[in-house]
């Protein structure tokens, strides 16, 4: 949530940051396509691979997004080896951005959406070229999916400086952190009703299937991706082995920006109904006993339309 600003800029104090670095000569900055493995991966893995925003019949579908990239004229290998996005010209790029947008607004996603796919890009020059942590945003999700997938052992050895065995099991949890988020993804979508919209937000229904620890990314990536960009996203997964569930909620800023505060109700709701919650304004969380759930959301339902009316009023 920290690159929120224009172009998926980071701002506030980490612009100082990245001002700093910089002029060290340890980061570069450009505008580019934002694919996952941008450096690292062939083009259509990376398209594969990307899920913000979840593009349905493409996102982890790499043979589909061969062929998506065929039908636009992207050639994704050169004198037998495979291109990265790096190595496409600046109109296969172009090419690329038009034909994603009218295919996710055929998808009947907001045709705004595909913006979300361009925006500041952030090299750690001094990092090894081909490797995940060249770029900063990959190097962010290495950490991400090793804390994720219960390895926070790997992410600190990384961050000390070890670039042979840790980063080598590393880059292993990645690909199964991947491949389980595009699993999950793809279960909500085989079933219309595990995405519920009701008066004021979507309700993401992760049953026992989502694990706990990944619920809050998957609701992230949806925030964004649902026709109606203004209603948060409550997803939740049942705790295994205890009676509860785990409710994960984001909303975009469009929302926050109107007095929208998801970690007021979360607080609320889940004191309400037995429970405990609270977080950020754009991004927060509970935990509710499983007889109280359809409660709590109702609940949480009504909040958020009261917080909007009470903004909109000046009440």
């Amino acid at each position: 949530m920290q690159d929120k600003y224009d172009k998926r800029r980071l701002g506030g104090v980490n612009e100082k940051i990245v001002e700093d670095a910089v002029n060290a000569g340890y980061l570069q900055v450009d505008t580019d396509l934002l694919f996952f493995g941008r450096e690292t991966r062939p083009i259509h893995k990376a398209l594969a691979c990307t899920t913000t925003p979840f593009i349905p019949g493409i996102s982890g579908e790499e043979d589909k997004s061969l062929a998506f990239l065929a039908s636009f004229g992207i050639t994704p290998k050169r004198e037998d080896k495979w291109r990265a996005l790096r190595d496409l010209s600046d109109e296969e790029k172009k090419k690329l951005f038009s034909g994603l947008s009218d295919y996710l607004l055929s998808k009947g996603l907001p045709s705004d959406i595909a913006f979300g796919l361009i925006g500041n890009v952030y090299t750690l020059t001094k990092e090894e070229p081909w490797t995940p942590l060249r770029d900063a945003r990959e190097f962010a999700v290495l950490l991400n999916a090793a804390g994720r997938m219960d390895k926070q052992g790997l992410g600190v050895a990384i961050c000390m400086g070890d670039r042979g065995a840790a980063l080598e099991q590393a880059n292993e949890v990645l690909e199964e952190y991947r491949r389980t988020i595009t699993k999950y993804l793809g279960w909500l979508n085989e079933k219309p009703g595990r995405i519920e919209e009701l008066n004021n937000i979507y309700v993401v229904n992760g049953e026992n299937f989502i694990d706990e620890n990944i619920i809050g990314t998957i609701s992230s990536i949806l925030s964004s991706n649902l026709p109606n960009p203004e209603k948060p996203v409550v997803a939740f997964s049942i705790v295994p082995g205890e009676e509860v569930v785990k409710i994960s909620a984001r909303t975009l800023d469009i929302l926050t920006s109107r007095g929208l505060n998801l970690g007021e109700i979360m607080r609320i709701a889940a004191e309400k109904y037995s429970g405990r919650g609270g977080g950020h304004d754009i991004a927060a969380g509970a935990q509710v006993p499983i007889a109280n759930l359809d409660s709590f959301i109702k609940s949480v339902d009504q909040l958020v339309q009261r917080q909007l009316e009470a903004t909109q009023y000046g009440s």
